[in-house]
């Protein structure tokens, strides 16, 4: 008797699991919150559905290019294992909500402005179109994003639930045993891209808790682009690192207040060397 119900137990909790990881679908619903840092639209200088915790400036400030670099660890590492693509998207999403830069366009849908420029200025172009020269607007400054930490750590759950007994038990306990938690440090560089001057640099931090449900049918296949960023665990640890690292650049920008150097900036500097050829070297006593 005791042998028939631990049967039935097992063949229910293996029922369970197989509800739970392939019959639990529901019609896919339209709108809603990813609760991701990245979230909503941009349109000009309006936000719809942007996050509260986003810092907004009354104008711009210049306009900016988002240079990635795709060659970096970090980006290999998101890209291969969770499947996060770039981070640009989502910056782009981030920045113009906040409407402290205008974005230009200097990623792929560049070559795609430059062959319709091509097709339009050619033969086939209907007349009136507007494409001649001198319409394109120059990027003022450049941000670059960086990640120095990513981890994702191991079970800190595990076994906790392991006493309550029963179903219940069985699948709280495999959900308990896979909790982990997925932390993020980025960094944000703002440069001049006339003088090459860096202008500001700001750090961020996320932290989460990942119960690593994806096994159970509850998610957790990661999706390529922005949309990682919005669907998986890793991307909205990495995100909303980022978002901190880009609300606190704001901060600082708003008591923005240039660097100078005596004599000027690239002329020398105040640190010469003995008989060298620059005004605060020559002040140097032999």
């Amino acid at each position: 008797m005791t042998t028939l119900m631990t049967m039935a137990a097992r063949a229910a909790a293996a029922g369970a699991v197989a509800m739970l990881s392939g019959c639990l679908a529901t019609t896919p619903s339209v709108g809603g919150s990813s609760g991701s840092a990245a979230t909503g639209a941009a349109a000009g200088g309006s936000a719809e559905g942007a996050s509260s915790s986003l810092e907004r400036c009354a104008e711009p400030l210049g306009t900016l290019r988002i240079e990635e670099n795709t060659s970096a660890g970090w980006y290999t590492t998101y890209s291969s294992r969770y499947r996060t693509g770039s981070t640009v998207p989502a910056l782009r999403l981030l920045v113009q909500q906040s409407n402290c830069f205008v974005i230009v366009e200097r990623g792929r849908g560049l070559q795609g402005m430059t062959q319709e420029r091509q097709l339009i200025r050619g033969e086939e172009g209907r007349a009136g179109s507007n494409f001649g020269g001198g319409q394109m607007v120059a990027a003022d400054y450049m941000m670059s994003p960086e990640v120095i930490l990513s981890d994702k750590g191991g079970t800190r759950a595990g076994g906790v639930l392991a006493g309550i007994g029963g179903l219940a038990g069985t699948a709280l306990s495999a959900v308990a045993g896979s909790m982990s938690t997925n932390e993020a440090s980025t960094i944000l560089l703002l440069v001049d891209n006339r003088s090459g001057v860096q202008i500001s640099a700001s750090e961020g931090y996320s932290k989460n808790i990942d119960f690593g449900l994806s096994g159970w049918g509850f998610g957790g296949g990661a999706a390529g682009g922005a949309g990682a960023f919005t669907s998986t665990p890793e991307g909205k640890v990495l995100m909303a690192a980022f978002a901190d690292s880009y609300n606190k650049m704001v901060v600082a920008l708003r008591s923005y207040k240039a660097q100078t150097v005596k004599g000027g900036l690239g002329t020398g500097g105040r640190l010469g060397v003995q008989g060298g050829s620059t005004d605060a070297a020559r002040g140097i006593k032999k």
